[in-house]
């Protein structure tokens, strides 16, 4: 089946998946996606994409599909399982943005492989904002010759693209840069309501921090919305938890502590249970304040 280059799938319209769209209806491509949600789909015709409601029509009208699911299970199941983008031939490219188990998905480019597809890990480092302006970094994981077909999607995807490895390495690539994000950001909340309960106001904290050696790109690009209390999201809470489960879970197989992360994920798990995990990150700052020393 023969597709127009131009023409793009993409499966999971989220917060990432919008952003996704709209940084590639902008660029010029005609973007047929789907969402299980009636919602997301409806918001997609809204930035001029087409909706559909089965993800064989998303096959049937791209043969590169941009997937920006949950996890790795929800890959699987998209392309191998049940009415799924392989039930109908067309695909040719698959470019996953999400964050997801590195080997699971070093043995799904295996097997897509021998099918004569190629599997592009294409996670992002950035929040689904930042995406959208085009300030994300894409870590790419996959063969080179895969790449540089894909790079017109690739580039209107993102500015930056730092290619570090084969299949399995962008996934490695993403939970080691997202462990260090998380933390800064936990690490800035902490500070602001350390800071705050000796009497120095949350937006004079974040200025200091911001001009000091202790500002971090976390500081940068959450600090304020601690200051004005404002969680819309950008990214949220239970989807870092579920990130940091993965770290510590890869780095237990090759017997790795993560004591750092296992605190952070600790925290998360509290704000999940308290009902904030559908907020953005920068909301680890309200768990942080319910929390007391004990006399």
């Amino acid at each position: 089946m023969s597709h127009p280059a131009t023409s793009i799938g993409i499966v999971g319209l989220g917060l990432v998946g919008t952003a996704l769209a709209q940084r590639l209806i902008a660029s010029g491509f005609a973007v047929t996606g789907f969402d299980l949600r009636e919602e997301a789909r409806t918001a997609l015709a809204g930035q001029g994409g087409c909706p559909v409601a089965t993800l064989t029509e998303v096959a049937a009208a791209a043969s590169c599909v941009v997937l920006a699911v949950f996890n790795t299970d929800d890959v699987l199941s998209v392309v191998e399982g049940p009415g799924g983008l392989l039930s109908v031939p067309g695909v040719r490219h698959i470019i996953d943005c999400s964050t997801g188990t590195p080997d699971a998905l070093q043995a799904l480019a295996a097997r897509l492989q021998e099918r004569g597809i190629d599997f592009i890990e294409a996670p992002l480092s950035g929040s689904s904002q930042q995406i959208a302006a085009g300030e994300a970094t894409l870590l790419l994981g996959g063969a080179s010759r895969a790449i540089t077909e894909c790079e017109p999607v690739l580039a209107a995807i993102a500015g930056k693209r730092i290619h570090v490895g084969g299949a399995g390495m962008g996934a490695r690539a993403k939970l080691a840069t997202n462990l260090v994000l998380g933390l800064n950001r936990a690490v800035l909340a902490e500070g602001m309501v350390f800071a705050e309960n000796m009497g120095i106001a949350p937006a004079q904290f974040l200025a200091l921090v911001l001009s000091s050696p202790a500002t971090s790109g976390a500081a940068q690009a959450k600090g304020q919305m601690m200051v004005d209390g404002d969680f819309a999201p950008q990214s949220r809470i239970r989807q870092h938890l579920k990130d940091v489960k993965l770290m510590m879970a890869t780095a237990a197989a090759s017997g790795q502590s993560l004591p750092l992360s296992q605190a952070h994920a600790a925290l998360m798990q509290a704000a999940v249970d308290a009902g904030d995990g559908e907020l953005d990150n920068a909301a680890i700052i309200r768990e942080l304040r319910r929390r007391k020393a004990v006399p």
